[in-house]
């Protein structure tokens, strides 16, 4: 029952981003639109040959701690084995190190299908990506070659290793430690909690990007120091050799996600565990904020993807069930109507259309920037895009996880009581869905991030920015045919929430506790904005494509009316938002704990 769009993803990258004017830049010219086409049908057809069919086995049987080991279902082996003779895991890496050089709006739209297809298989090349991302840039030469080269490849995979049992996001409070050895390495020591992917037998090693302290170090954040932890030691040669002391401790068993072995490990516990710092010491925070970062986005793709998952479901099970008369039908021995035809039901396929196409496309704009960043030669530009990327990596993550999870509620919605049984996969999507508000960061401190720090960075610029590409793509809807409207209410609502960043900025400045109390509304306010903007910048393309006869008409009209739905039900929402936001409700601040 889950099938992949492909239509509506020709129609973001090409129609909307124009991805293939990216094959004029000497680093993607290998990527032209016929390229491109050909890595989405490749890509396609192993996520729905190889990753789709065990993806319920996977949930019904998960991985097991078994004498110090994972036993896991063989297909993610076979599945990954597809993934990586493909190429995939060395995507978007410089052809130097063995990649592809592929265009990570690209990258992003296949991951977006492995996802739909199968989560917790993607997560292990997910994990793979960011860790390896990170030694390339941060990386001596050696540690290139010994272990990042392995990775894309997809023969090593990697971790990132950042909680601990008393220290989940507070990473302040981190207590694994590193001291030096003679040779220039680390002993590692310490424990690690909630470590997606942290041990299995699928890979030649894995390699754990691990944040720990160097004694004598600086207190608190300024103090952690990022290592490569590998599982197994490499040699000079590259061989794999002796074990390391990374011993998995046990497995948590999570409502969903339950493909993906997530561990708590322990380091340096009943034998030597090496460790070779990354870059500087005393940098390791701000190193994995790249990770953290890509993976923010990444995960907010998940939560499109499987929102997108549900929603195919649900629309199709719409449109197969009889189900009930409509009201003005009395004759009882009149033919049920398709559950389609029924209002209610189109308003929660339209609800779950209007999240799941409008973060795709925030998904693949903020890709898009990434790719602007990486080909720009005006430093000035490569600055701004910078920036709301930036300002924007919040949404990306946090819109999609609340919004595309509401999408799978509603796919349950639409089947009724057979949507809470397993014989359909919506209830299985809902609950792995249900980890992405909490993953790389919970909601609230998403929201902290973006009005405590992104919302301010280089005095608002990213703000301006985003406000300016905004007012650009209103001017443009103005002269679409029938997006007048639509155009000059984003523009009052962007306006005021103008005005509304402004005065809570103040509030930050004056009453950091107070100004960020409710950030959590501010978040989900702008995200409304941002998602509106994604949807009138589609909306337009439809509109001139349709006046043009160019498409498929009714793909075309779905798309104008998805739009008109996000305007009348969910841009206004954030009208009550801002009130509460423009008079610094403390609410949240004066109830105190013991009146609970």
């Amino acid at each position: 029952m889950i099938t992949i769009d492909r239509t509506d993803l020709a129609f973001q990258l090409h129609d909307v981003l124009g991805v293939a004017r990216l094959a004029e830049q000497a680093r993607h010219t290998d990527y032209d639109r016929e390229a491109i086409d050909g890595v989405l049908d490749t890509a396609e057809r192993i996520a729905v040959d190889h990753f789709l069919p065990h993806a319920a086995q996977l949930d019904e049987h998960e991985p097991e701690f078994v004498d110090g080991k994972v036993e896991m279902d063989a297909a993610v082996a076979d599945a990954l084995k597809h993934y990586r003779e493909a190429g995939f895991f060395g995507a978007a890496f410089d052809a130097e190190w063995g990649g592809m050089q592929m265009p990570e709006t690209v990258r992003l739209a296949t991951s977006f299908m492995f996802m739909m297809a199968n989560v917790g298989t993607s997560s292990y090349p997910f994990l793979t990506t960011g860790a390896a991302n990170l030694i390339a840039s941060f990386g001596s030469d050696e540690q290139k070659e010994r272990f990042l080269r392995p990775m894309v490849e997809g023969r090593f995979f990697g971790t990132m290793c950042l909680s601990e049992p008393q220290a989940g996001s507070s990473l302040t409070d981190i207590s694994t430690t590193a001291e030096p050895r003679e040779d220039g390495s680390y002993s590692i020591t310490g424990r690690k909690m909630w470590i997606s992917g942290g041990d299995q037998e699928i890979s030649e090693n894995i390699v754990h990007m691990v944040l720990a302290k160097i004694p004598g170090g600086p207190a608190g954040v300024k103090g952690i120091s990022l290592f490569i932890v590998p599982k197994f030691l490499v040699g000079d040669d590259g061989a794999v050799t002796q074990r390391n002391g990374v011993v998995l401790a046990g497995l948590n068993h999570k409502m969903g996600y339950r493909g993906t072995t997530n561990t708590l490990l322990n380091f340096g516990e009943d034998s030597p565990c090496i460790g070779y710092l990354v870059g500087e010491p005393h940098h390791g925070l701000s190193y994995m904020f790249q990770m953290m970062n890509e993976a923010r986005i990444g995960v907010g793709l998940g939560a499109v993807a499987l929102g997108a998952a549900g929603y195919r479901a649900s629309l199709a099970y719409a449109r197969e069930r009889p189900q009930g008369r409509h009201p003005d039908s009395k004759d009882p021995e009149s033919p049920q109507v398709l559950l389609i035809e029924h209002a209610d039901i189109r308003r929660l396929l339209l609800a779950q259309k209007a999240a799941v196409e409008g973060a795709l496309a925030l998904s693949l704009y903020s890709a898009d920037l990434v790719d602007r960043i990486r080909t720009e030669e005006d430093e000035d530009s490569r600055r701004q895009n910078e920036l709301l990327l930036d300002l924007i990596t919040p949404i990306a993550k946090s819109w999609p996880s609340e919004y595309c999870l509401e999408a799978n509620k509603h796919a349950i919605q639409v089947l009724g009581g057979y949507g809470y049984t397993r014989d359909y996969p919506v209830e299985r999507l809902y609950r792995d869905n249900r980890l992405n508000p909490i993953h790389e960061g919970t909601h609230g401190i998403q929201a902290i991030d973006l009005l405590g720090r992104k919302v301010l960075q280089a005095q608002g610029a990213g703000v301006k920015t985003l406000a300016g590409r905004i007012l650009a793509d209103i001017r443009e809807a103005h002269a679409a045919e029938g997006l007048a409207e639509h155009a000059e209410a984003l523009a009052n609502h962007l306006s005021e929430t103008i005005a509304t960043t402004g005065k809570l900025v103040h509030a930050v400045a004056e009453a950091p506790r107070a100004g960020l109390a409710n950030a959590s509304v501010y978040l989900d306010m702008l995200g409304h904005v941002v998602i509106a903007w994604m949807w009138l910048r589609q909306a337009v393309v439809a509109a001139r494509k349709k006046s043009e006869r160019d498409g498929d008409a009714n793909f075309l009209d779905g798309k104008l009316a998805a739009c008109r739905y996000f305007f009348a039900f969910e841009l206004p929402k954030t009208s009550a938002q801002r009130a509460l936001l423009d008079r610094l409700d403390d609410t949240t601040i004066t109830m105190r704990p013991d009146w609970f």
